[in-house]
C-alpha cells in the first residue's frame, strides 16, 4: 500500500468520479489530442507485441487479456474477438467511477488492441523463443504499454480499471492491486495450459506489475 493520502476519505468509499486534489489541479497540464492519440497508439502496440510473444510462447497473462487467452485456448476463438467481448461489461464500471474521458480513451485502446491482436500475426512472425525471455519482455512491453496509457486517463479495461479506480480512490498501489488479480488469473489457466508454461506467465505477471508499481506512484505524476 502506498503512503500517499487517499483522494477520499478513509471511511467514505468515493461513489463517482474521483478528481485530482485542488491543491495538484492548478500543475496539471492537459494532454493535447494528438499527444493522447500517440500514447494510445504507442501503448497498445507495445501490449500488442507483448500478446504475440506470449501466443508464441504459449504464455498467458492476467486481467481480460488473461481471461481471453484462456478462452483462446480452450476453445480456438480469435484472441481479439474474445478480448473485446469480455471488456464490454467493464465500460459501465469505468464510465461510473472514473469518468467519461477515460472510459472513451479506454474503448478506443481495446477496440485499437483487439484489431492489432486479430492482424498482427499475419505481419510479424517469430521462429525461435525461449519462454523466459517472452516472459520478461513480454512483461516490460505489458507494464511500459500501460504506463503510457494510464498517464494519459486511458487503460485495457477490466482488472487495470479496478486497480487504477483503488489507487485513485485509496492511494493502494495499482501495481499490486493488479498483480494480485493477474496472478490469481493465471493460476486458473492451469486447467488448460501445462504448469511450466503457467509458471513462466507468472514471471511474466510480477515483472509487469513490479514494473508499474515502481513507476506509476500515487503523488509522483498528476495525470490519474
Amino acid at each position: 500500500m502506498s503512503s500517499s493520502m487517499p483522494l477520499s476519505p478513509p471511511d467514505k468509499p468515493a461513489s463517482g468520479p474521483v478528481d485530482l486534489p485542488a491543491a495538484l489541479q492548478g500543475d496539471v497540464q492537459q494532454h493535447t489530442l494528438f499527444e493522447d492519440a500517440q500514447a494510445i497508439f504507442t501503448g497498445t502496440l507495445f501490449v500488442s507485441l507483448a500478446l504475440i510473444l506470449f501466443g508464441q510462447a504459449g504464455l498467458l497473462t492476467g486481467g481480460t487479456a488473461g481471461a481471453a487467452f484462456v478462452l483462446h485456448y480452450a476453445t480456438g476463438v480469435s484472441l481479439g474477438k474474445l478480448f473485446f467481448l469480455i471488456n464490454l461489461p467493464f465500460y459501465w464500471f469505468a464510465w461510473q467511477r472514473m469518468g467519461r474521458e477515460f472510459t472513451v480513451k479506454t474503448f478506443v485502446a481495446i477496440t485499437f488492441l483487439s484489431a492489432m491482436a486479430e492482424w498482427s500475426p499475419r505481419l510479424f512472425a517469430i521462429e525461435r523463443l525461449h519462454p523466459a525471455y517472452a516472459a520478461v519482455l513480454g512483461g516490460l512491453l505489458l507494464g511500459s504499454g500501460c504506463l503510457f496509457l494510464a498517464r494519459h486517463r486511458a487503460s485495457l479495461g477490466g482488472a487495470t480499471i479496478v486497480s487504477l479506480y483503488l489507487q485513485r480512490a485509496r492511494g493502494w498501489r495499482a501495481g499490486m492491486v493488479q498483480m494480485g488479480m493477474d496472478c490469481t488469473i493465471v493460476l486458473l489457466a492451469l486447467t488448460v495450459v501445462d504448469p511450466v508454461r503457467v509458471a513462466y506467465s507468472v514471471l511474466a505477471a510480477v515483472v509487469m506489475n513490479l514494473f508499474i508499481a515502481v513507476n506509476h506512484r500515487p503523488g509522483r505524476y498528476a495525470v490519474l
